[in-house]
């Protein structure tokens, strides 16, 4: 069993930055495909951005170039860098590990982008 605490949300101005961690416990998480998901109030939950065991990453297109996705596999965490944030990247972020049949959630962070 894989448990998952997210942290680093927060409320920031538009342009901001501000960097997430998702701190992970229990099986190995070096095998683990470490994913972010948002979910805006009455929106379905999306993938922004996900990196696999081996360091390749991949981004939703209205990320890219402002968000940056990384492990720390000593730490046992994922990062989610974010950058030149707007008032759209208000959400709730959740953090996922997926390895065979095992996918796992945090219990996510809120993030509001307002001036």
């Amino acid at each position: 069993q894989v448990q998952l605490v997210e942290s680093g949300g927060g409320l920031v101005q538009p342009g901001g930055s501000l960097r997430l961690s998702c701190a992970a416990s229990g099986g190995i998480f070096s095998r683990y495909v470490m994913g972010w998901y948002r979910q805006a109030p009455g929106k379905q939950r999306d993938l922004v951005a996900i990196i696999g065991s081996g360091g390749s990453t991949n981004y939703a297109n209205s990320v890219k170039g402002r968000f940056t996705i990384s492990r720390d596999n000593a730490k046992n965490t994922a990062y989610l860098q974010m950058n030149s944030l707007n008032p759209e990247d208000t959400a709730v972020y959740y953090c996922n590990a997926w390895y065979s049949d095992n996918l796992y959630w945090g219990q996510g962070t809120q993030v509001t982008v307002s001036s």
